[in-house]
C-alpha cells in the first residue's frame, strides 16, 4: 500500500476535486448529498423503529438552520483548506460513527463536520488555522471546539492515516453514491508516492 509523501505538493485529484463553473470543488455537494441522503434515511430508521438516538457531545439540542451544503461551502470559503481534505474527512466521519455505534443525524452532523474538516486540514495541508479560527466559521465557542476535537480524536485513537488506496475507494464511493454526476472523473494524479 502507498502512502502519500509530504514533499511538495501532496497529491493532485482530478474529477471529485476538480471546480465547478462557480470555483467550487464538486466534492462539496458530492459529500453534502451523501449527508442528506444518509441522515434521512437514519432518522426514518429511527422514527419507524421508535429507538432512541445515541446522544453524544456533537448533538446539537436543535437542527441548525444552516443547511449542510451551505455549512460545508462556508467552511470551505473562510477555512481556505484543499478540497481533499472534505476526502479525508468524510473517511474520519465514517469511522467515528462506526468506532462510537451511532448514526449520523440533523442533529450531530454540523458539529460532526467542522471538527472533522479542521482536523483534516491540520493532517493534510501545510497551513492551517487555529482552533478559534475554526470555531468562529463553525459557530460554536473556542472552549466546545476544543472539546469535541479531543472527543473525536480519541475515538479514533489518533488513527489519521488514510493511505492513497483508500483515498481512491472513497472517491469512487462518494462518486458512486453521491450526486450521479457521471462526469466525475476516477482518475488521481500522485505527486510522489513510497511503500509502507
Amino acid at each position: 500500500m502507498g502512502t502519500v509523501a509530504l514533499d511538495a505538493m501532496v497529491f493532485i485529484a482530478v474529477g471529485i476535486l476538480e471546480e465547478s463553473a462557480t470555483r467550487t470543488p464538486r466534492v462539496l455537494s458530492v459529500v453534502s448529498s451523501v449527508f442528506e441522503k444518509s441522515i434521512r434515511k437514519n432518522e426514518k430508521l429511527i422514527r419507524r423503529s421508535k429507538m432512541k438516538d445515541v446522544i453524544t457531545m456533537f448533538h446539537a439540542s436543535e437542527v441548525p438552520a444552516l443547511s449542510i451544503r451551505r455549512y460545508i461551502e462556508r467552511i470551505f470559503k473562510y477555512s481556505s483548506c484543499s478540497p481533499s481534505c472534505f476526502v479525508v474527512a468524510y473517511i474520519y466521519i465514517e469511522r467515528f460513527l462506526q468506532r462510537r455505534g451511532i448514526c449520523l443525524t440533523s442533529l450531530n452532523i454540523h458539529r460532526l463536520l467542522i471538527t472533522s474538516i479542521m482536523v483534516a486540514a491540520k493532517f493534510m495541508d501545510d497551513e492551517c488555522y487555529s482552533n478559534a479560527y475554526y470555531a468562529k466559521i463553525g459557530g460554536v465557542s473556542l472552549s466546545e471546539l476544543n472539546k469535541l476535537e479531543v472527543e473525536f480524536l480519541l475515538s479514533l485513537d489518533f488513527k489519521l492515516h488514510v493511505t492513497i488506496d483508500m483515498f481512491g475507494k472513497y472517491c469512487r464511493q462518494l462518486e458512486d453514491e453521491g450526486v450521479g454526476d457521471k462526469q466525475i472523473s476516477r482518475l488521481m494524479r500522485v505527486s510522489s508516492i513510497r511503500g509502507d
